[in-house]
């Protein structure tokens, strides 16, 4: 199916379901199901602040899921994506869209911001317009690198995959990481999960969406005999680089950044 096919798709009527629901709709994306979900973060001032996605596209059929992402209102940027590695060359095209149901929006997968109510839109997520003329980019927490088609990639363009990045960091050190890791995992791994996060800083670009101080991810690597590998990592450190970690490292360094005990496959990958 091309990209102006699913395009026309958006115009469907909405089901009568919800994709910002919890993540049992989509537990494919996590590397043990629903056992092994990253941590979900809690505000006990706000219950609504941190939103469950399913990533969907809408064809003929329905929704089709591509991903998961928990997504902070508050701060108008993602907590992390979770998804399923692969990789093949996929030509990039930049068409963004947003999460209508975030700001009661009557589209069950991602679409255009036109499917937002006016009055609501970009209430509770980051809208184009609060990119325009920030010097940041739209980091993508899951990266058109490591998807393997045309479908796939058009779902990682939602600004609910995004958070703003500095550019030389998006385009320099952690776009040289995203290459390095899925070369890693096509020579190691026959399946492989990813998860990557962003914790936020105290700058803010737009109408309060808040820029990206750290990007982080760790994968869980099941090689061809069965067994299990796993690492992790943060960015950017004091000289502008990428620090590999084990993953227990990594979550002590999470706790300690999000205030909160984080795990990222719940113990359920070594």
């Amino acid at each position: 199916m091309t990209s102006s096919t699913f395009y026309l798709l958006f115009l469907l009527p909405a089901l009568s379901l919800s994709e910002v629901t919890t993540f049992s709709r989509c537990p494919q994306f996590f590397v043990r199901g629903i056992q092994s979900i990253p941590t979900i973060l809690h505000d006990p001032s706000d219950k609504y602040r941190y939103e469950q996605i399913c990533q969907c596209l809408l064809d003929q059929n329905g929704p089709k899921y591509f991903y998961a992402t928990l997504y902070d209102t508050k701060n108008k940027i993602p907590v992390y994506s979770a998804y399923e590695f692969n990789h093949a060359t996929v030509n990039r095209i930049d068409r963004w869209y947003v999460e209508p149901q975030l700001d009661a929006g009557n589209i069950i997968c991602m679409a255009t911001q036109s499917n937002i109510p006016s009055l609501n839109q970009g209430r509770r997520q980051a809208l184009n317009s609060d990119y325009e003329g920030s010097g940041y980019d739209k980091g993508h927490l899951f990266p058109v690198y490591h998807t393997h088609n045309e479908e796939t990639m058009l779902a990682t363009s939602t600004l609910t995959n995004a958070a703003p990045q500095g550019p030389s960091f998006n385009r320099g050190q952690w776009k040289k990481h995203e290459n390095d890791l899925a070369t890693i995992l096509m020579k190691n791994c026959k399946k492989a999960y990813i998860v990557t996060g962003v914790i936020p800083g105290n700058q803010a670009i737009g109408k309060n969406v808040r820029v990206a101080k750290y990007y982080w991810n760790a994968y869980c690597c099941f090689d061809f005999n069965g067994a299990t590998t796993s690492a992790g990592y943060m960015g950017p450190d004091n000289n502008g680089n990428v620090q590999m970690y084990t993953v227990n490292y990594l979550e002590v360094d999470l706790k300690n950044k999000y205030g909160q005990v984080f795990s990222v496959f719940q113990g359920l990958c070594k």
